[in-house]
């Protein structure tokens, strides 16, 4: 098992606050790495002090805006300095959506989807390759957190913009992880499926329509996918 430890490596995770970041987060920590946690929203001060507790691990956490060129140039900074510019795992999974109809998804609506869910992935992921290039590892991983909505049409949710906005994210990945090898930096991308979080939880409603579209009639956790995070990360998907 030592190919899935992480010991000694430092991770960057965007949308890190909650829900399915927070859960990668634990799962890169609980592996041995080092965690700097991206995000618009703090994690829970208590949640984090365990994190860091429970692994022997550094775990921080920075006000991030992933649509901001400007907040993450700041953040990537602020990680260097804390990390003495170390960086081997960045996971990009902030992201958004909407229950909107085709038919009623203004331009507003259209550009705020794209500039989190692919604009900010993207130039998040240029710097992070560029601090890993900097930081001379030699076990680069980035890991873009796609959807199960870039593969399927998401019946029991009206999110075509989503929807398009993962198509995106995969379609990046052959392209960047092409372009960086020859840094030895490996890049994959995760499809999670239909996820209970902070985000959605209040709508039981929609919780019900997704066991429909489930063959086991079950809605992951977030501690379901980490594992995936993990592994990605880790010298046993090399």
């Amino acid at each position: 098992m030592s190919k899935f430890s992480l010991k000694g490596r430092v991770a960057i995770i965007t949308g890190g606050g909650r829900g399915c970041g927070f859960a990668f987060a634990q799962g890169l920590a609980e592996a041995g790495a080092d965690v700097a946690l991206f995000d618009v929203i703090d994690p829970d001060p208590s949640a984090l002090a365990q994190l860091s507790a429970a692994n022997n691990v550094t775990a921080r956490a920075y006000r991030v805006d992933v649509t901001s060129l400007a907040s993450l140039e700041r953040g990537f900074a602020a990680a260097a300095a804390d990390y003495d510019g170390r960086l081997d795992v960045f996971v990009a999974c902030a992201g958004v959506n909407r229950n909107v109809e085709f038919l009623d998804t203004d331009e507003a609506e259209f550009d705020r989807l794209f500039g989190v869910n692919c604009k900010g992935l993207y130039f998040s992921a240029k710097l992070a390759a560029r601090a890993m290039i900097a930081s001379g590892t030699t076990c680069g991983s980035i890991i873009f957190v796609a959807s199960i909505a870039s593969h399927i049409a998401v019946r029991s949710q009206r999110s075509t913009a989503y929807c398009g906005t993962k198509g995106a994210v995969r379609a990046m990945v052959a392209p960047i992880a092409a372009e960086l090898n020859k840094y030895g930096i490996r890049v994959n991308s995760i499809s999670p499926g239909y996820v209970r979080t902070e985000m959605t939880a209040p709508f039981p409603d929609l919780l019900e329509g997704w066991k429909d579209e489930i063959m086991n009639g079950r809605v992951a956790e977030p501690d379901d996918i980490k594992g995936a995070c993990v592994f990605l990360a880790s010298d046993a998907s090399r």
